[in-house]
């Protein structure tokens, strides 16, 4: 996949109030989908496809535990493809 075309997916990715949302509360450990969602109120299927997304995009990934499937933050990756695009602009901020 082109760097355009990544940045897109990733962006499209973090366009979303209740993916931001997963997102910060998976910087603070691995959680379950019933604690992700447990805030949201959302019916399962939502919350399902969100994950998806953001595990689409590279963001989190899924991991086997027994019976439970915690997700958790991929650390740099994808982060760093975003801020890497932003650092020019900070400067510009700065």
């Amino acid at each position: 996949m082109n760097t355009d075309a990544r940045l897109s997916l990733l962006f499209s990715a973090l366009s979303d109030s209740t993916r931001r949302a997963m997102l910060a509360r998976l910087a603070q450990g691995d959680a379950t989908v019933v604690e992700l969602a447990a805030p949201f109120g959302m019916a399962q299927p939502t919350i399902s496809n969100h994950l998806r997304v953001l595990e689409e995009a590279g963001l989190i990934r899924t991991a086997r535990d027994a019976q439970r499937r915690p997700r958790s933050l991929v650390i740099g990756g994808p982060l760093e493809e975003v801020d890497a695009w932003l650092t020019p602009f900070r400067e510009q901020w700065e």
